[in-house]
């Protein structure tokens, strides 16, 4: 029997400062943060979840050989129009590096743009086609 992948569940992102890198995620995607376990921290939205894990991470040997800040690349599907999510982000005061861009997503043609989180994290936010 082969395995067969469902859905991602959840995902690590790792901080400097735990506390700038919740609020980011906070104020620029609207996720929410929440507490579990023995002091742990994560971030949600819709029905999945980022655990934040501070550097160094006190979850070891439980994480990635190499778990650094700003050593991850993330795409968020977001709400269009495109033009309405980079302006939004414009009053935020939130820098956009590149976009809006033609790329190619898990289901087909996006429109994204791309940002930095706290920890230089690459953060791609994009909309499908309609």
């Amino acid at each position: 029997m082969a395995i067969r992948v469902e859905r991602l569940d959840h995902l690590v992102l790792t901080a400097r400062d735990l506390e700038a890198t919740c609020a980011w995620y906070r104020r620029v995607l609207g996720m929410t943060r929440e507490s579990f376990g023995d002091g742990r921290v994560a971030l949600t939205y819709g029905r999945q979840k980022i655990n934040v894990h501070p550097y160094p991470s006190p979850v070891w040997p439980l994480v990635a050989d190499i778990a650094i800040p700003g050593s991850l690349d993330l795409c968020f599907v977001v709400a269009g129009p495109i033009e309405a999510v980079a302006a939004e982000l414009a009053a935020l005061g939130v820098e956009i590096e590149l976009g809006p861009v033609a790329r190619s997503g898990a289901l087909g043609p996006i429109t994204s743009l791309y940002l930095r989180d706290p920890d230089r994290n690459l953060v791609e936010l994009a909309v499908y086609e309609s």
